[in-house]
């Protein structure tokens, strides 16, 4: 049922997930036999085998599940972890954001939504020469300012964020929102083993964070009534920048700090 080149990507995840990646897949398989099949013979991203990056640290260790609409459609950037472009590598230059944060777009809005909400920025006035002295700050020796994507995607694991996708795979021929049907029932899956894992430790289930339509087809499956749900707009709109919601969530964790620690 689920062929070999996607099986054995499964084990690139962390042991925990691994029986659920599984399940997942299965559950693929089962709603469309042909879909994985069709697939494992497709050209897709993220390559190098990373479909299953976003599953890197322990299942139970997952506090908020972002859920983006699908990987970046470059291969430099499609890195299997939603809105961490991997063709960015430096945050900041000495004209504001670098060049490689201002070209990917989502990444860029959720940056500048930060600074709103961490009152280094007002929200009328978060691009051009408005940041230059907020690069400068974050680029000084002693600053605890981050520096680079990987020291924001640090930061959202390490407050323990599963950073997922719709979709795990982006292909030229396959819309988006066409491939993110087919992932329901892995996310399903996905859901369901968080939710069972919360129940038997008598905790809260994760809270979904929600970016954009494509991410809220979540809201369809019948065990998301089982999670708490922020959601908002998708971050390539401006708007989200001043999204309130947002800003209350993400502001308390000051993920744009090298020393931010989990709430």
């Amino acid at each position: 049922m689920i062929p070999d080149a996607i099986g054995c990507l499964v084990a690139s995840a962390h042991a925990s997930w691994q029986p659920v990646l599984l399940q997942g897949l299965k559950a693929i398989a089962e709603n469309d036999p042909e879909y994985l099949v069709q697939l494992a013979d497709s050209d897709y991203l993220p390559t190098d085998g990373r479909i299953f990056a976003a599953f890197s640290r322990p299942l139970e260790q997952v506090q908020y599940v972002l859920i983006g609409e699908g990987p970046y459609p470059r291969a430099a950037s499609a890195i299997g972890l939603c809105f961490m472009d991997g063709a960015v590598g430096s945050l900041w230059s000495e004209k504001g954001l670098s060049k490689e944060v201002n070209r990917a777009t989502s990444l860029r809005n959720f940056i500048k939504m930060l600074l709103v909400a961490g009152g280094y920025a007002d929200v009328e006035h978060v691009s051009g020469d408005a940041l230059v002295n907020v690069a400068r700050k974050a680029q000084r020796p002693e600053s605890d300012w981050i520096r680079t994507r990987g020291d924001l995607q640090n930061n959202l694991l390490d407050h323990d964020f599963l950073l997922l996708n719709a979709t795990l795979v982006y292909r030229t021929e396959v819309p988006p929102i066409k491939e993110a049907k087919a992932w329901l029932p892995f996310m399903q899956t996905i859901l369901a083993a968080l939710a069972k894992h919360a129940e038997k430790k008598h905790a809260v289930p994760p809270t979904l964070v929600l970016w954009g339509k494509i991410a809220g087809q979540v809201k369809l499956l019948p065990i998301s009534l089982q999670f708490s749900q922020v959601v908002s707009e998708h971050p390539y709109n401006l708007t989200f920048i001043g999204n309130p919601v947002m800003q209350k969530l993400f502001g308390p964790m000051h993920l744009l700090c090298r020393k931010a620690k989990p709430n």
